[in-house]
């Protein structure tokens, strides 16, 4: 990638979060980010196309790190605990935000796009996920790999509505932790639950 494209889709990335989608204007990001629009325009053709661009600039640096712990050879409950972490600092950003709000509002085709994407790249880390561990004999055998893999998905789908029960009485940290501790408690099996109980003391999403 063009180094200077790469600075623009990262600057543009914490524009983005912190004042939002819709209330800046291509004007405005030419003047944050000190460049032309003739410029910008060389790389992008508008605001969706610069958002979208965005999008794949950050999913693309969140799978390095995702593949990078993969590629450890930990077994499948510690891959799962260190790349849930890594998702739940991604999904925090988006927990309540403006940008959230906007791309549901403003922006559905791309809050489409960024969702699509994610669903198929976590389908399929977690059903592989759920394959390694049968195969140490850490979660259970009898597992149905495809549908729990959609109900996980569909769990964190739901983290991303602004609308959901996060506006209700806990915390995006304490859904998280509940929805992690019951997914590994639903597919591990005797051995799998004891290997989590002495890794879950230092498993902490907030920290």
């Amino acid at each position: 990638m063009d180094e200077r494209f790469e600075i623009i889709l990262k600057e543009a990335n914490k524009i983005f979060h912190t004042y939002g989608i819709k209330s800046i204007s291509m004007d405005d990001l030419c003047r944050e980010l000190k460049i032309s629009k003739k410029t910008l325009y060389q790389y992008v053709d508008n605001k969706t196309d610069l958002l979208q661009q965005t999008i794949d600039y950050q999913f693309s640096k969140d799978n390095n790190k995702i593949n990078a712990v993969m590629k450890q050879n930990h077994n499948a409950i510690d891959t799962l605990i260190e790349v849930s972490k890594m998702i739940y600092e991604e999904l925090k950003k988006f927990q309540p935000n403006i940008i959230m709000f906007d791309l549901k509002k403003y922006f559905p085709e791309t809050l489409e796009y960024l969702i699509d994407k994610k669903r198929r790249y976590f389908y399929d880390y977690i059903k592989g996920n759920l394959e390694q561990g049968i195969e140490e004999g850490l979660y259970r055998q009898d597992l149905n790999t495809d549908l729990i893999t959609r109900l996980y998905i569909r769990k964190m789908e739901d983290m991303h509505d602004p609308d959901g029960f996060l506006n209700g009485d806990y915390t995006f940290e304490k859904i998280f932790e509940v929805m992690f501790d019951n997914h590994i408690r639903g597919i591990a099996n005797e051995k799998g639950i004891n290997y989590y109980e002495e890794r879950r003391q230092k498993l902490k999403f907030n920290e």
